[in-house]
């Protein structure tokens, strides 16, 4: 008789939420080599593809989809399952602040699960830039801030988040000199960061975009008007990863952090931070 391993479900929802089998293997703490084969003896099992893979692009077959709703539903069991025996039931609300290139991809399923865990305590989304957050911490708007480190930024480390150039694939504006960028605002570190290492290599650009929204910077890039440095779990898959073969400087990895405010020291904000760095921790 067959059997359906969680964990290997659980790298299968991660393959289809993230769109990548490295951004995949870091979320479950497990090597690409080791989850890639996990799912290829898995789709050997059941004699069925669950993914197509190219070289650029991860898509989930039909079969996969049909698996990845059980998968949610079997992985949700067993985070209720665990939390009825060893939680308390908790009430309460927690609000947390994050960016919006994180927010796209690495949180969305550590906040499911612990909503399901959890389902009365009330969790509240601030999307704002990292430097925009900090401010709301000090003044116990916000309990958490999942963000980047910056100057006069503390917090507790939870991971380096690569950083890569992200470009169209239908135009190459990278040739381009002055090179277009399209960058977030003032503050950011990420704009600090591909300044300053454009500026080393001696490549000359121009700001051809510049917004707090990641939205807007992924629209530009989509446009072939810009590239754009941004953390690697926030590109799209319509967009292409670019770097040193492309002629661009490597990036600086961003240090993430979990801030917490005065007013946080209370078991909902103590779970969910430490769901955080269970979850996302490197």
């Amino acid at each position: 008789m067959k059997k359906l391993d969680l964990d290997v479900l659980e790298m299968v929802v991660a393959v289809a939420d993230t769109g990548s089998f490295i951004r995949a293997a870091e979320s479950v703490h497990r090597s690409a080599s080791a989850l890639s084969m996990q799912i290829k003896t898995l789709e050997e099992s059941l004699g069925k593809p669950l993914f197509l893979r190219s070289t650029r692009n991860v898509t989930i077959t039909e079969d996969g989809k049909t698996l990845l709703e059980y998968g949610r539903r079997l992985l949700a069991m067993r985070e209720e399952a665990w939390a009825s025996v060893v939680r308390p039931e908790m009430k309460g609300r927690v609000t947390i602040g994050v960016p919006d290139d994180y927010a796209s991809t690495l949180l969305p399923r550590v906040l499911g699960k612990f909503a399901l865990a959890h389902p009365k305590v009330d969790i509240r989304v601030i999307g704002l830039t990292s430097s925009a957050l900090v401010p709301l911490l000090k003044d116990n708007t916000l309990d958490l801030a999942y963000i980047t480190k910056t100057r006069g930024v503390s917090g507790d480390f939870v991971r380096f988040e690569p950083m890569v150039w992200a470009g169209s694939s239908t135009r190459k504006v990278w040739n381009e000199r002055p090179l277009p960028i399209a960058v977030f605002g003032q503050r950011s570190a990420a704009r600090a960061f591909a300044i300053n290492a454009l500026q080393q290599h001696d490549i000359k650009y121009r700001m051809s975009y510049e917004s707090p929204s990641l939205i807007g910077l992924i629209s530009m890039v989509e446009a072939g008007l810009a590239i754009a440095p941004l953390a690697r779990c926030s590109v799209p898959s319509q967009l292409i990863q670019l770097g040193p073969d492309e002629g661009l400087p490597p990036l600086r990895d961003l240090e993430v952090v979990l801030a917490r405010s005065v007013q946080s020291r209370r078991p909902p904000c103590d779970f969910l931070a430490e769901q955080i760095q269970a979850e996302l921790g490197a």
